[in-house]
C-alpha cells in the first residue's frame, strides 16, 4: 500500500513538472521588441484604436529611442505647427505597454 501511495505521489509530481515546463515561453535574446521598427509598429497598433488612424497618420514620421530597457515612441508635427503628439512607452524585454498619452 505504501509503494502504491509513493507511485501515485511521484506520478502527480512528475505531471506537475511537465505542465510547468510546457508553460515556459521562448524569450528572444534581444527582447520581444528588439528594434525601433518593432517599437513603432506596436505603438501604432495601440494608438490607432484610441486616437484614430487619421490622427495618427498625420503625426508621421514616428521616432523611437531606447533608454533603460524602455522604448519611447512619439509622433512628429510639421515645423511651425503647435500641438501635441501621441506618445508610448514600451518595455523592450516583454512588449508591455507602460504608458500611452497624447499631448495637447
Amino acid at each position: 500500500m505504501k509503494s502504491i501511495a509513493i507511485a501515485v505521489l511521484t506520478s502527480f509530481l512528475l505531471s506537475g513538472i511537465c505542465v510547468a515546463q510546457s508553460r515556459q515561453s521562448y524569450k528572444p535574446k534581444g527582447g520581444f521588441v528588439p528594434n525601433q521598427e518593432t517599437a513603432i509598429r506596436i505603438a501604432e497598433a495601440i494608438w490607432i484604436p484610441i486616437y484614430g488612424a487619421e490622427e495618427i497618420n498625420r503625426e508621421k514620421p514616428f521616432i523611437a529611442s531606447l533608454k533603460n530597457g524602455v522604448w519611447f515612441v512619439h509622433g512628429s508635427l510639421p515645423k511651425g505647427y503647435n500641438g501635441g503628439v501621441a506618445e508610448a512607452e514600451i518595455a523592450k524585454a516583454d512588449g508591455r505597454i507602460i504608458r500611452v498619452i497624447h499631448g495637447q
